[in-house]
């Protein structure tokens, strides 16, 4: 089964569709991304702070696909924010993984209570250019927050990736992104579980009328709307099922009706505010 990819801004090329291991329980994350692979995902999407690149390292060691045909991400935790953090943060990163680059490097949280994001950003330009990472970008960024990169620094971001689910459809910010050519990922790609998207009616209505799960629907509704999206679980059946969203498609009413449940309803923490 062939993913679709997304030509970011830079000329790269991205998997539309992921597997993240968010939570991803550090002694189980070799075997889950182990699964992941076999399952056919070649994009994983992990960060410093979820503490499992080491085992996400080990199953790409283990799993014998050539490098050129994997995507990684991994992300700048809070913590390390500033030139010099950011340097050894990476290297950190790069060290866990067993890699000498990821495909994308993001700042993982704007912290505008820092006020160090736009010196960071500076940081990963430099890192871009020794060829730790091919792509730079950011996650949990808000219009402002982007707005004073692209004001401040030399390099627009490949991607921002956000809390993003037909709950919370991030509408203005998607916007934004197309007009300046950053791609958009979401994470909570289902809803995290907080609130009961499976049992909506367009979603169950979808997923009678095609025979697949609500799950898969929601999925499908990301990629046809040109979200990059990386769905966890740990559930090997599930990861499969994700998987498989190919041989299907929504209609136009489908799709309208899934946009009709954006209620503007944030289920994560608020960029602005959050101080982790």
């Amino acid at each position: 089964m062939t993913v679709p990819t997304v030509r970011l801004n830079d000329g790269h090329d991205i998997p539309q569709l992921g597997f993240g291991v968010f939570r991803v329980d550090p002694d189980e994350t070799e075997r889950i991304v182990t699964d992941a692979l076999e399952v056919g995902y070649r994009h994983i999407d992990t960060a410093a702070v979820y503490g499992n690149e080491v085992g996400v390292g080990r199953a790409i060691a283990k799993s014998g696909i050539p490098r050129d045909e994997l995507f990684i991400t991994t992300k700048l935790w809070n913590s390390d924010q500033g030139t010099r953090s950011a340097f050894d943060a990476i290297d950190l990163s790069l060290e866990k993984l067993g890699l000498d680059r990821v495909d994308l490097y993001l700042i993982h949280w704007p912290r505008p209570d820092l006020d160090k994001y736009v010196e960071t950003w500076r940081a990963l330009e430099q890192i871009k250019a020794d060829g730790k990472t091919a792509s730079i970008g950011v996650s949990n960024f808000h219009v402002p927050h982007l707005e004073r990169l692209l004001a401040e620094t030399e390099t627009v971001p490949a991607v921002d990736q956000l809390e993003l689910h037909p709950a919370f459809a991030q509408r203005p910010l998607r916007a934004f992104g197309a007009s300046h050519g950053i791609a958009i990922e979401a994470w909570g790609p289902l809803g995290q579980g907080k609130y009961p998207l499976f049992e909506m009616l367009p979603i169950v209505d979808a997923a009678r009328a095609h025979g697949v799960s609500p799950a898969q629907v929601v999925v499908r509704w990301h990629l046809q709307s040109g979200i990059i999206v990386f769905p966890k679980s740990t559930s090997r059946e599930r990861m499969s099922q994700n998987f498989d969203v190919f041989g299907f498609e929504l209609s136009a009413d489908e799709m309208a009706a899934i946009d009709g449940l954006d209620q503007g309803m944030r289920v994560g923490s608020d960029p602005d505010t959050a101080t982790f």
